[in-house]
């Protein structure tokens, strides 16, 4: 369990636990009661035979359900409590992707019978959620609650009618039943699992009451004046219909029009009459999606106001399209579905219609309304010449300073992943361990820079001698260096740290200089280098150095120019919160709560908000280094900005660094299209 939740919650759970032991054999008493009545009611031998069946193997296998299900509960409580998240319905594996968030790329790649698995899951979801909704609003509130959260959130509560439907799922899957057999269960016992379940919740309701658990209050969400509610995507799913007529668009028949299977239909009827059905079918499917697929854009306050109303004014052309070929839009290739993608993408650059260069880009999608239209058999040709001409202009990937900083972030990972190895050697001496902090410090960060810079830079030089070699000079200083340092040893011998120190700190001066190091800090350095070597040894200053901070990747400053580099150093000095500003404990649970997941990575192509001091930018990363500890944001103004690995992470948990699309907005919408598929075909 997370170390701010209240005591009160993992008790919550371990009752759960004990009450499930109760209802299970209940529910599946009520599964064989209703089988035996199918049984008896069935019309014709085969339907009778079926539900004898279904009724018997029933009978042998229920204690060993009844044992599968409560330790796959057991298991989904037990990951709760450790912080680990839901589990995944089949595999048992965390985390899981919940089914009302199935993608297109998901539901493209299944074949029938998975697909046809998850239509079952649709309805069994369905029923049982119509049976418990009262009673999981109020075991949400008080679960919320439990877990330090003022506001109700339907991801406290690990009990949800999902997380139940996928631990039967898993126990069942253990079992070697005939599939016509467990289709029968689940069906049939949709209904007295939601019962079971309905009053399994009011019994922890009752409980958390008798414990003093009060209910968490709902978010107030203000809607802005001239703009439509955004619907709550957390805690509901959509109850209302997208279009006047959505019975059409189920999973299976989504899926059939993405794999082809209803044009090859069409295509291979011999009947005249059915081949204009199947003509008919796919068509009206096309056109479902298209149209559900622009309005899902439409609602979409990413992009302005603008270029949502330009979209929908393509809906014409993309309907034409979708006659021609149904499945243009699951194809990313297709050039009709990329220059939905582009125009999108482009249009997050913008935060405001008053940012530069939006009206400029307004024109320009006013000019591609106008060349596409043309008649529909110019379509495919017009809109490839439109993506050529958009490829040439994208203030972004096409900002002239991008392909210098990439090549400079290039030189500055392999600099500093070599830094690193040359760190390790200099920490494997053995007289390492025994010198001062501040010297510690000062060769595995400043000076391992400088060696890994000379040798770079040996590697394209090849006609120095090995003496000459600076990054050979570099290393031999380290015993000196070392000795000198340590007033114990170097009091002992006199003579020789006179004789070795004008050539040591000509060396280190030397070095340092090569990688342009801040002669402030350097000058801090030398100056507590002597205090250690001065044989009146004076207090000298160790581990409280202040003179010495690196950040873990360092920049030339000249590199830094050519990059936009964003130094780790001053993100650090910068605050989440001013000192004067008392912290609010209720703030910091609700914190921890949003938090306790680590962010997902970043990838090439995401936009972000990125504040930079008091200058708030929208940017999209570009590029990522080899190794993945440089990172490039272009804004479409033309600046870019670079960041190490640290700190990107640092920036996100200042939040000053947030994702505003981490991919294609038109990916969103489609996902959004298979996900009503997935609610219609629960219903029906």
């Amino acid at each position: 369990m997370n170390a701010y939740a209240d005591p009160v919650f993992d008790a919550c759970l371990k009752e759960a636990l004990a009450l499930s032991a109760d209802w299970v054999p209940r529910w599946l008493a009520a599964l064989g009661n209703a089988l035996q009545q199918k049984e008896a009611a069935a019309v014709g031998a085969s339907e009778q035979r079926s539900a004898g069946l279904a009724r018997a193997t029933l009978a042998a296998y229920q204690p060993r359900i009844t044992e599968h299900f409560l330790t796959a509960l057991s298991e989904l409580l037990g990951s709760t409590a450790s912080g680990e998240g839901d589990l995944d319905p089949v595999s048992g594996k965390a985390p899981a992707r919940r089914l009302d968030t199935l993608s297109l790329d998901d539901l493209e790649l299944m074949d029938h019978q998975q697909v046809q698995h998850t239509v079952e899951l649709a309805r069994i979801q369905q029923v049982v959620k119509m049976a418990v909704e009262e009673e999981l609003v109020l075991l949400d509130a008080r679960l919320s609650t439990a877990r330090g959260l003022s506001v109700v959130s339907s991801k406290a509560n690990p009990l949800h009618p999902d997380a139940i439907i996928g631990a039967l799922i898993r126990a069942l899957s253990k079992l070697h039943i005939d599939e016509e057999v467990r289709v029968q269960w689940l069906h049939i016992g949709a209904l007295p699992l939601g019962q079971e379940l309905r009053r399994f919740y009011r019994q922890l309701v009752d409980l958390l009451d008798r414990w003093g658990v009060q209910p968490a209050g709902y978010k107030v969400v203000q809607t802005p004046v001239g703009k439509p509610a955004a619907r709550a995507r957390e805690d509901s799913l959509p109850v209302g219909a997208l279009t006047a007529k959505n019975e059409l668009l189920t999973l299976d028949h989504l899926h059939q029009l993405l794999v082809g299977n209803v044009a090859r239909g069409a295509n291979e009827a011999t009947d005249p009459a059915q081949a204009l059905e199947a003509n008919g079918m796919v068509r009206s499917l096309a056109v479902e999606v298209v149209t559900l697929m622009l309005r899902r854009i439409a609602d979409d306050h990413r992009l302005l106001a603008p270029v949502r109303d330009m979209l929908l004014r393509l809906k014409p052309v993309l309907l034409a399209l979708a006659s021609n070929d149904p499945r243009f839009f699951a194809d990313r290739s297709n050039p009709a579905r990329r220059l939905l993608d582009v125009l999108t993408e482009r249009a997050l650059a913008f935060k405001s219609e008053h940012d530069t260069g939006f009206q400029a880009y307004v024109q320009q999608l006013r000019k591609i309304e106008q060349d596409l239209q043309v008649p529909a058999g110019q379509l495919s040709q017009r809109i490839s010449d439109v993506l050529a001409r958009l490829g040439r202009t994208d203030p972004v990937t096409q900002a002239p300073a991008r392909g210098l900083a990439m090549q400079t972030l290039v030189k500055v990972e392999q600099r500093n992943l070599l830094a690193e190895r040359v760190a390790s050697e200099i920490q494997a001496r053995n007289d390492f361990a025994r010198a001062p902090g501040v010297v510690r410090r000062f060769l595995t960060g400043p000076w391992a820079q400088v060696v890994a810079q000379a040798r770079i830079q040996a590697q394209a030089v090849n006609s120095l001698t090995p003496g000459d070699a600076p990054a050979l000079r570099y290393m031999d200083v380290l015993p000196d260096l070392l000795w000198s340092s340590q007033h114990e040893l170097a009091s002992l011998n006199r003579p020789r740290l006179v004789k070795v120190i004008p050539g040591l700190l000509r060396t280190l001066r030397e070095g340092l200089e090569s990688i342009d190091y801040p002669r402030a800090q350097a000058d801090s350095f030398f100056q507590a280098l002597m205090e250690l070597q001065e044989p009146a040894y004076k207090p000298r200053r160790d581990e409280d150095d202040a003179g010495l901070e690196l950040s873990d990747t360092w920049v030339h400053p000249a590199e830094a120019r050519d990059s936009g580099f964003m130094d780790d150093l001053q993100i650090e000095s910068q605050p989440g919160f001013q000192d004067t500003e008392p912290m609010d404990p209720e703030w910091l649970r609700q914190r921890q709560t949003e938090t306790s997941a680590k962010p997902r990575p970043l990838t090439v192509g995401t936009w972000v908000d990125l504040r930079d001091g008091n200058e708030d930018l929208r940017c999209q990363l570009t590029w990522a280094s080899p190794h993945g500890t440089m990172f490039l944001f272009n804004a479409a103004n033309g600046r870019s900005i670079s960041l190490t690995l640290r700190g990107l992470e640092r920036l996100r948990e200042l939040g000053r660094l947030t994702v505003v699309a981490d991919h294609g907005l038109v990916d969103d919408a489609l996902n959004e299209v298979t996900r009503q598929a997935f609610l219609n075909s629960g219903r029906l």
